[in-house]
């Protein structure tokens, strides 16, 4: 059972938790043991990915509470300007947050400085989904939201699905999303 049997990286948790069960166990019971575990990773990606290391769900909420909180303590320019710079407080593997306006202008962006002051509403993702429109649409009339979408992963550099979790503030509203 290698690499050229299980092409998965080898830091993966199913592909650690296997070497560790070829290291116990006779090699072939290995097999076994271990290629149920490699086809739930293949198949269940957000749950590999959680393993591996990436950022949740619930992180993506605690992140974004954290920022909410953090905004209204500290104000509008110091939090912007953190969350811009890429605070280690905002960030999270491939978690980070964006705050928007609800014109869907950019006030602070967690992994693309460039972004600040743009104006990102009619922007849409490779399914043509004007996901900003919808982030914003649904700031106004929920308040709390997930949103689906598709997205780089600035840690992969590769279009991935994408849910973020969105809370309304004020005249804004600011979203943390995790790549599934």
């Amino acid at each position: 059972m290698n690499q050229q049997h299980f092409p998965y990286r080898t830091g993966s948790a199913p592909a650690s938790l296997c070497r560790n069960v070829k290291e116990i166990f006779m090699p072939k019971f290995a097999p076994a043991i271990c290629l149920p575990l490699m086809l739930a990773a293949a198949t269940l990606p957000g749950i590999a990915s959680a393993a591996e290391g990436g950022a949740t769900r619930p992180d993506a909420e605690a992140m974004v509470k954290k920022g909410v909180a953090y905004i209204k303590s500290a104000g509008d320019a110091k939090a912007y300007g953190e969350i811009t710079a890429k605070s280690p407080q905002f960030i999270l593997h491939d978690l980070y947050l964006v705050v928007y306006k609800l014109d869907g202008t950019v006030v602070a962006h967690g992994a693309n400085p460039k972004m600040v002051g743009k104006n990102l509403i009619e922007l849409k993702d490779i399914d043509g989904k004007a996901f900003v429109k919808e982030r914003v649409d649904l700031a106004k009339s929920k308040g709390t939201f997930w949103q689906e979408y598709k997205f780089t992963n600035p840690e992969t550099k590769k279009i991935e699905p994408k849910v973020m979790y969105c809370e309304k503030l004020a005249e804004t509203v600011v979203c943390g999303g995790i790549y599934l």
